[in-house]
């Protein structure tokens, strides 16, 4: 069986000896901002290398069983687990010499070796405070001072670093250069009013970013990786990184294996293997259906499940519309998800066929089992749809935050309706939203939560297209949480943009939405990975 090593939700994935063949496809249900990526997107990023080279990312899992899952305890976490961005904050600076009647100095406050001592402290007091208000996890190594090329030796942790955050207060293009060739990713600071004035803040785009020529010249870095004076500017963009890192080679489980809503065969899982190496380990219906078999005879599994949805029904914020053992039947299935995905060391996963599969299996619906493992900061998907399920991952790991995966219905006098029946409660990544379970709607069977989500609430939302090539944005704002005859998570999303243009400009079909305004992080995310983003 292939291993993969998911931990912390970072995956380096080793080259199966077997490839194993996608299984057969089914669905379950019938003025402008824009990042376009310069040269090859994917030739400098250190986190998005994978060990083994460009392995195969698809395996089959057989031979669990009940017994060999049941004994590790059941992991009540919170949050969703992401591993730190690592920083390497790097002062260029040169020191120059008086020469009579010649042009001995460049422009800039950093001129001697004092002002570059004063520079770190004043480096070291601004990443001190960025770092407390740092909402996902960061680490920053010690600042480092160069003149020059041969200075980078001396430094001994640039290669533990994901990112260099290069003050460019002085040098030139050749120490920009040697720094671009270690494949890191790459910020540069320039200051105008915050501090001593850089040198760089007058010639970064024609020296270095277009290399005295017109159009962008260096693959990899463009005018989006530049920030002068504002700190706010860079920890977004380090939230965007860590986002991407913690997205990229990732773990998924695909019971029923790997989809894509109405797309052929195989085409999307593959692209998606491409340009998010993820790592999607196919678990068939008779293998799951075994599993459950097995624990619905532990009776210990089964009081716990009761017990636990005793908890959960208890919450005066919940209210139950549906049969009790519906609600029971979810939180066992929720404990064989977890104890499979614990046991490949991922924390995702996506179902393909709910209807008729998991349903005569579980006897309930698969709905309010997503929703509680994403509210235990899972990240779990209902129809196998790796159209958006990438947004979905990539949206969850920059916000810290539960998403939504959801149906779009058409945009009208500024409102559109998002719906599905697999919402988390979570969706600020702490408290629990209202909720109303009852059946799902299409089957009226199972366990599936109504969430009230907050009015008020701005959102992101991100449209992904079918050619995972081209994914747009759209901020908005809960209007309403309305009950009609559709999906039981249900919300009026209002919206800035012309409603005819976002009904022209509508592609692919599931939507992900995710509560906070992200839009620029994605977009600075998914242009290192060759997608272009265009936010409407």
């Amino acid at each position: 069986m292939t291993n993969f090593n998911c931990s912390k939700n970072f995956y380096a994935m080793n080259t199966p000896e077997n490839y194993n063949p996608l299984m057969k496809h089914h669905c379950c249900c019938p003025d402008q901002e824009r990042y376009f990526p310069q040269g090859d997107p994917m030739s400098r990023r250190k986190f998005i290398r994978i060990t083994g080279g460009s392995a195969l990312s698809f395996a089959t899992l057989s031979g669990l069983s009940w017994s060999a899952l049941a004994g590790s305890p059941l992991k009540e976490q919170y949050g969703l687990v992401r591993q730190s961005l690592v920083v390497k904050p790097i002062l260029v600076y040169s020191v120059p010499e008086y020469r009579h009647q010649a042009s001995w100095r460049n422009w800039g406050g950093i001129q001697t070796e004092e002002d570059a001592s004063q520079e770190i402290s004043r480096i070291k007091g601004e990443l001190n405070k960025l770092l407390s208000s740092a909402d996902f996890p960061l680490e920053f190594l010690p600042p480092a001072g160069i003149q020059g090329p041969g200075d980078i030796k001396g430094i001994r942790d640039l290669e533990s670093a994901d990112v260099f955050l290069i003050y460019a207060a002085g040098g030139w293009m050749d120490t920009f250069d040697a720094l671009h060739k270690m494949d890191k990713e790459m910020i540069f600071f320039c200051r105008h009013k915050s501090g001593p004035v850089y040198l760089w803040y007058e010639i970064i785009s024609p020296r270095y970013l277009r290399q005295h020529t017109d159009a962008l010249a260096v693959s990899g870095v463009n005018e989006s990786d530049v920030v002068i004076d504002s700190q706010d500017e860079i920890l977004w963009r380090l939230r965007a990184l860590c986002g991407l890192k913690n997205t990229l080679n990732t773990g998924i489980i695909a019971i029923g294996g790997p989809g894509a809503w109405a797309q052929p065969k195989g085409v999307v899982p593959e692209k998606v293997r491409e340009k998010f190496r993820f790592g999607i380990k196919t678990i068939s219906y008779d293998e799951l259906g075994k599993l459950i078999t097995e624990a619905r005879k532990d009776q210990s599994a089964v009081n716990r499940a009761e017990q636990r949805a005793s908890e959960y029904l208890g919450d005066q914020s919940v209210t139950l519309e549906t049969k009790r053992s519906f609600v029971d039947n979810c939180f066992l299935l929720d404990d064989v998800f977890r104890k499979i995905m614990d046991h490949e060391n991922c924390r995702a996963i996506t179902i393909k066929g709910c209807m008729r599969t998991i349903m005569p299996l579980a006897e309930t619906s698969a709905c309010l089992t997503l929703s509680l493992l994403n509210d235990a900061g899972y990240l779990s998907f209902c129809e196998s749809d790796f159209v958006v399920i990438p947004a979905g991952i990539l949206l969850a790991n920059i916000s810290g935050k539960p998403v939504f995966l959801n149906d779009p219905t058409y945009p009208h006098d500024g409102i559109i309706t998002l719906a599905h029946c697999t919402a988390p409660r979570r969706m600020d990544g702490k408290s629990r939203e209202p909720a109303r379970i009852m059946t799902h709607f299409e089957s009226d069977y199972g366990a599936a939560p109504k969430v009230e989500m907050h009015k008020g609430q701005v959102v992101t939302n991100i449209i992904p297209d079918f050619n995972v090539s081209h994914y747009l944005g759209v901020k908005g704002v809960i209007v309403d949480h309305p009950f009609m005859d559709i999906c039981r998570s249900q919300i009026d999303v209002g919206y800035d943009v012309d409603s005819h243009t976002l009904a022209k400009r509508m592609q692919g079909f599931h939507w992900m939405t995710g509560y906070g305004d992200y839009l620029r992080e994605t977009g600075y995310a998914l242009r290192r990975l060759g997608i272009e983003w265009e936010q409407l």
